[in-house]
């Protein structure tokens, strides 16, 4: 997926990680999630589109759809000072990079890692305001074994929180009978 172009760094070597190519949220028009994703897909940016099944009923049928996990966002990996920020900026859709001014924030490579690992694994969940409080953990073993978050308790069951905070988005998940460990 990566466009495979190198690209000559013009950072100073202070900032060691500027010329790496990190994820970055954008956010896109309303229901333009999944075109803006084939479109950097058709340039060859690195993108990811957390999609999730949803029953939708109408007037006359009801049918399973596959929806955006974050509506209004999508995640690119770049060169943040290379050309490919430019071409995700003008793909149609785009509204811009998630950060101060809109410079872009970049998402730890591990809390993207832990949105994939959830949704290839079914594991059921539910969206979940941004955490203010709460001790970070990690899970030990099974299917989820490394994936990361802050422990909560809602309604007397135990749930690890996932956040995305350039987005202020999160998302929750029962974790009874899993071990736990301070991560």
């Amino acid at each position: 997926m990566s466009s495979g172009v190198q690209v000559a760094c013009q950072i100073p070597q202070a900032i060691p990680f500027a010329c790496q190519p990190q994820w970055y949220a954008i956010r896109t028009r309303s229901r333009h999630e999944k075109v803006v994703s084939e479109q950097l897909e058709q340039q060859g940016i690195e993108n990811f589109l957390p999609l999730v099944k949803r029953t939708r009923k109408w007037s006359d049928r009801v049918k399973e759809v596959e929806m955006p996990l974050f509506s209004g966002y999508n995640f690119v990996r770049i060169v943040l000072s290379s050309p490919e920020r430019l071409r995700v900026l003008q793909a149609h859709g785009v509204a811009g990079f998630v950060g101060p001014h809109g410079a872009g924030t970049a998402i730890p490579e591990s809390q993207i890692r832990d949105i994939r690992t959830l949704l290839a694994n079914d594991v059921p969940f539910e969206e979940h305001p941004l955490p203010k409080v709460g001790e970070r953990v990690r899970i030990r073993g099974g299917c989820l074994d490394g994936v990361e978050g802050v422990l909560a308790a809602h309604n007397g069951d135990l749930s690890l929180t996932i956040s995305l905070e350039p987005i202020q988005r999160s998302i929750s998940i029962r974790i009874q009978g899993y071990d736990l460990e301070a991560a």
